[in-house]
């Protein structure tokens, strides 16, 4: 089965790093030519000059950029990816897209003889390093059942959320829930530093208690703990991935005041933190307003 790979970021290039151990006939692109080129010497796979030449003759293409304004540019023009889509290929888009235009896109497709799934992921770099993503997939139940065979090199549940746009919204809520936690366990850890609880045996209790979460579990004692913040996902998407969310429940008059407050304080986050920032930095922000570090 040939592949085409297309955006080879941080979750991306593990992605296709199994994909190249599978006996797929794997094509990769990515904006940095140097870096589609690094990675197919490496990995022993073809890296295109553009999308149109990546997905040529693909039966199956995905996709996996930051955001859906990105899916919608690699598609157009010249040399984009429906300059070479042949008909009857399958499109999977894994980018944490919105949905309205994930049924644009699929709309789109469709009259080229396309098939399209939404198919964002959950897990983190290490879910992809380990190919044991959660992937949220929108769609027939017909193209996400082809598209499982190439979905299971790098993720370990797959699951059907609804029709197209459906696996895009289920990624924004659960990015929602993880703003959310974030920023509440910012201010929980900041109170009880101000109260000399050390955050360490603060979090030993947490996680043994009914406030824990991935965030206390996993995401604070490695960041916020160690003072380390790997640039493995980036404020700006979570931001990007809040707003989303604030999107679908604005559209479909669903009252969301947690949901617009998290958008508006990691809005805030990163403007004040800026564009390089990884998520969990938005604890800097809450410590700086309650002038205590948390440790």
């Amino acid at each position: 089965m040939k592949v085409a790979f297309l955006g080879l970021g941080a979750i991306g290039t593990p992605m296709a790093s199994h994909l190249a151990r599978e006996p797929f006939d794997l094509t990769v692109w990515n904006r940095t030519g140097e870096k589609a080129r690094a990675f197919a010497e490496e990995n022993g796979v073809y890296a295109a000059s553009t999308p149109a030449e990546a997905v040529a003759d693909a039966e199956v293409v995905i996709t996996c950029v930051p955001s859906s304004r990105e899916v919608e540019q690699v598609l157009a023009g010249e040399s984009g990816i429906e300059a070479g889509l042949k008909k009857g290929a399958l499109f999977i888009d894994c980018t944490s897209g919105d949905p309205a235009t994930s049924r644009k896109i699929a709309e789109r497709l469709k009259a080229r003889g396309v098939a399209f799934v939404d198919a964002p992921v959950s897990g983190g770099v290490k879910g992809a390093v380990a190919g044991t993503l959660t992937i949220m997939c929108g769609g027939s139940e017909a193209d996400i059942e082809r598209a499982r065979s190439v979905l299971e090199a790098f993720g370990k549940k797959i699951i059907r959320c609804g029709e197209i746009g459906a696996g895009d919204a289920v990624k924004a809520m659960n990015q929602a829930l993880l703003a959310i936690n974030i920023w509440a366990g910012g201010e929980a850890l900041a109170s009880l530093a101000k109260l000399g609880v050390d955050a360490s045996v603060a979090l030993e209790v947490i996680n043994g208690s009914s406030g824990r979460s991935n965030v206390s579990e996993n995401l604070f004692p490695e960041r916020v703990l160690g003072r380390k913040y790997p640039r493995t996902f980036k404020l700006a998407l979570l931001d990007k991935d809040v707003g989303i969310a604030q999107d679908i429940a604005r559209q479909n008059e669903i009252p969301s005041p947690f949901i617009e407050l998290a958008a508006r304080l990691f809005n805030d986050a990163r403007r004040i933190l800026g564009e390089e920032a990884d998520h969990v930095e938005a604890v800097r922000v809450i410590e700086k307003q309650a002038g205590v570090e948390i440790s």
